[in-house]
Parts: structure tokens; sequence; C-alpha cells
């Protein structure tokens, strides 16, 4: 019974980080690849090593496991944030089809400003730093 559970993990997580793979390929832009290559590959290599974890069933292993799980779950989604916007303020191109665009107003190319919207007129006021802020 455990050997289809672990194939089972092993068969989905493949699965899994087969359609990642085929998101960086067939999706359009930058935005849409890493979100499917965050949410599929980290599923998928999650799947994987909960069969890894089950296949030796040794403390040492399952710990690691579960460290690589935690890791990945952590990592994955932040770093894929972190490039995901840093392309869009490179000037990575958007899909024709995007709908909504809530980067744009607040997002000033030339200075690389990025403003919360929450800005009032006094706080919204862009002062170079000067020597006497520094002291």
């Amino acid at each position: 019974m455990i050997e289809h559970l672990k194939g089972g993990l092993i068969l989905a997580g493949a699965i899994f980080m087969f359609l990642a793979a085929l998101g960086v390929v067939r999706l359009p832009d930058l935005l849409t690849r890493m979100h499917a290559t965050t949410k599929a590959a980290t599923l998928g290599t999650s799947l994987i090593m909960l069969a890894v974890a089950l296949h030796f069933a040794q403390v040492a292993v399952v710990a690691r496991a579960f460290g690589v799980i935690l890791f990945i779950m952590m990592t994955a989604p932040v770093a894929a944030h972190v490039i995901g916007r840093a392309g869009y303020f490179v000037g990575s191109k958007l899909w024709s089809g995007t709908i909504k665009d809530e980067l744009r107003p607040n997002y000033d190319p030339l200075t690389h400003e990025l403003k919360s919207g929450l800005e009032t007129e006094a706080n919204a006021v862009h002062r170079p730093s000067t020597k006497e802020d520094e002291s």
C-alpha cells in the first residue's frame, strides 16, 4: 500500500513539475511565467520530497525532506515576487491581454520611485537628501 502512495506522490510531483516547465514555454510574459513556475514547481518538489521521506522512513532523512519542503515554500514565492518586480521595473513587456496594471499609476520609470498610493500632500513631495539630513 505504501508503495502505491509513494508512486502516486512521485507521479503527481512529476506532473506538476512538467506543468511548470510547460508554463515557462507556453505562457506569454514574465509575470505569468513566474506564477507558473512558483506554484507548480513548489508543489511538485514538495510532493516528491514527501515520497522520499516515506521511502526512507528514517528520522534524519524525513527531517531533511521536511526542511527542504519548508525552505522551498518560504523562499520560492518571495524570490518569484522579487524577480517579477525587477522585471517590471526594467521594462519587461506585459502580455497584451493584461487587464489591470496596479503599479503603473504609482511607478515613475524615470526616477524608479514607487509610491504606496497612501501619500498625502505633505509626504508626497520628494526631497533629495542633503548633508544636513545625514548628520
